[in-house]
């Protein structure tokens, strides 16, 4: 998702590696669940955060759908899933009574993130750290990569980084396409990379499976990544 802003009134002024040492700890939000409620329909979910979802749930992309977990909005002109809230308070469906998330394990990648954002570079991203958006006033220092949890952080970030540059080369398209076309476009995205289940057992087998995915897309829908 785009975002128009100042980097300097957001974040601290540094970007970071996944190696690098960042006040991001909160020691378990322990009594705090402020960043899983009002967050609107912002939760933008990626290809494997579905997959990493019907791993710890059983439900795929049309459960989640049906069971009303999940919701459909335009983003930068293309139709995408996001994480949807519920209630008076606006708080996540995965909390529980207690509010804590019933699946921590499996969260969405926006949700490991936080507090820390990523910055896209020609050939990359780095992260960043949004110095006012988490609550807690006694972060402690953590490794990045130990704060998002990714068993296979490399390979994810290279996934991260091919979906990355996937819609913005479908962005890239937008403008040139009639409402007829447009349709064909959000509609092939949603059916291979979402609804189209996948046959990975586990997130290593994903990642090659989705890069097969992409590069078909590539050559289906006549689009090229740079």
């Amino acid at each position: 998702m785009k975002r128009n802003i100042n980097m300097n009134e957001i974040s601290d002024g540094r970007l970071y590696t996944s190696n690098d040492m960042v006040k991001i700890d909160c020691h378990g939000c322990k009594g705090c669940s402020d960043c899983c409620h009002g967050m609107g329909d912002s939760i933008i979910l990626d290809p494997a955060d579905i997959y990493r979802i019907f791993l710890g749930t059983g439900k795929d992309f049309a459960a989640l759908l049906k069971e009303d977990k999940i919701g459909l909005k335009v983003v930068d002109g293309l139709v995408l899933p996001y994480l949807k809230l519920s209630g008076k308070e606006e708080g996540c469906s995965y909390l529980n009574e207690e509010g804590r998330c019933r699946i921590h394990a499996y969260r969405p990648g926006i949700c490991r993130l936080f507090p820390l954002g990523r910055f896209y570079e020609e050939e990359g991203f780095q992260y960043f750290l949004q110095i006012h958006e988490c609550s807690c006033q006694n972060r402690s220092k953590m490794k990045i990569k130990k704060w998002l949890e990714m068993p296979n952080l490399k390979e994810y970030e290279q996934y991260i980084l091919l979906w990355h540059k996937f819609l913005k080369a479908c962005e890239r398209e937008l403008s040139q396409l009639n409402d007829q076309e447009l349709q064909i476009l959000t509609t092939y995205i949603l059916r291979s990379f979402y609804q189209t289940p996948s046959k990975a057992k586990n997130e290593v087998e994903f990642y090659k499976e989705f890069e097969i995915r992409m590069r078909t897309a590539e050559h289906t829908l006549g689009i090229t990544i740079i």
